[in-house]
C-alpha cells in the first residue's frame, strides 16, 4: 500500500469514539508523545505555533473531573441542574485514559481566526495520529472550560477551545 492509500484510509476511518467505548488500558508515553509531536507539525501562518495542550492524567485527571462537576453545579440555576449531565461530566474524563486540554494563544501577528484555524490543525491532525494507533477520541467543547482559566493557567491573550479525550478502543 502506498503512502497516498495509507492515508486515504487513515481519513476514511477517523471517527470520534466516546468514553464509554474506552477500555481500562492504558495508552504509552509513547504514542501519547507521537500524537502530540504529530499536533506540533500543523501548518500555521507566521510560525506563531498557536496551540498550547495541557495533558491530564491519574490524580490530575480526576481533580478536573471534580473541579468540572463543580463548576457545573455551581453555574447551573437549581431547576435546570440535571444529576445525569453532572454524572457524565465525571464519567467522560474519568473513564478517558488521557484528557489533553485544547488551548489557543493569539500572538496578534496574525488574525484571530488563523490562530484557531492552525489549532483546529492541529487537533486534527491529533485525530488522524490517534486512529493510525487504534486510539478512540473525540474533542469536546462544553461552556464549563471558559471556567478553567486558574486550572489550564489560561493567560489574557488565550481561549480554551475545549478538551480531547483519549482511551483505548
Amino acid at each position: 500500500m502506498n503512502k497516498a492509500e495509507v492515508l486515504k484510509e487513515i481519513i476514511e476511518q477517523r471517527r470520534s469514539v466516546f468514553p464509554k467505548d474506552y477500555t481500562e488500558a492504558e495508552i504509552s508515553q509513547e504514542v501519547i508523545d507521537e500524537i502530540l509531536h504529530s499536533a506540533t507539525l500543523a501548518p500555521n501562518h507566521k510560525r506563531t505555533k498557536p496551540w498550547r495542550f495541557k495533558i491530564f492524567k491519574g490524580e490530575e485527571k480526576a481533580k478536573l473531573a471534580s473541579e468540572m462537576q463543580a463548576i457545573y453545579k455551581a453555574t447551573q440555576p437549581e431547576q435546570l441542574f440535571l444529576e445525569k449531565k453532572y454524572n457524565d461530566i465525571g464519567f467522560k474524563i474519568n473513564k478517558a485514559n488521557v484528557v489533553v486540554s485544547i488551548v489557543v494563544n493569539f500572538s496578534g501577528m496574525v488574525p484571530e481566526w488563523e490562530e484557531i484555524a492552525a489549532t483546529s490543525m492541529a487537533v486534527q491532525n491529533m485525530y488522524l495520529s490517534c486512529t493510525a494507533n487504534n486510539i478512540g477520541c473525540y474533542w469536546s467543547s462544553p461552556t464549563i472550560v471558559d471556567h478553567l482559566k486558574e486550572s489550564l493557567t489560561i493567560e489574557e491573550n488565550q481561549k480554551c477551545l475545549g478538551l480531547f479525550y483519549m482511551g483505548q478502543i
